[in-house]
């Protein structure tokens, strides 16, 4: 369900789902500069992401859950945790995504036809 984003600054809810994800610079995404990491919550427009290293607002990036199409986004924040490490938020850009734990959760279905609308 949307929520007002005046409140929160949302258009929609994050779910609390953790997903295990590759992320990587959108322009150099491979192997080499890739790190195996999970998510904190998604929604179909965006994530909370771990990350063993700092990020800069605007890189792009890309956010690949196993067996599943990845995402690109943009990093609209860096966080520094406690334990050295780093969560990331990213925006999705193009569409809205539809991995499966997304369309998974009860009450957040997205058909096709919404995606390809978006």
């Amino acid at each position: 369900m949307p929520l007002d984003p005046t409140v929160s600054g949302r258009m929609e809810r994050r779910l609390p789902i953790v997903v295990v994800v590759r992320l990587a610079h959108a322009k150099r995404a491979g192997a080499d500069g890739e790190e195996r990491t999970y998510t904190d919550n998604i929604s179909s427009r965006g994530a909370r992401v771990y990350s063993n290293r700092p990020w800069q607002l605007g890189d792009a990036v890309q956010v690949t859950p196993r067996n599943e199409a990845p995402a690109r986004g943009k990093v609209v924040y860096c966080q520094t945790l406690p334990d050295s490490r780093y969560v990331i938020g990213v925006k999705f850009q193009d569409r809205p995504i539809t991995w499966s734990a997304v369309c998974r959760y009860d009450g957040l279905q997205i058909s096709p036809a919404e995606s390809e609308s978006s």
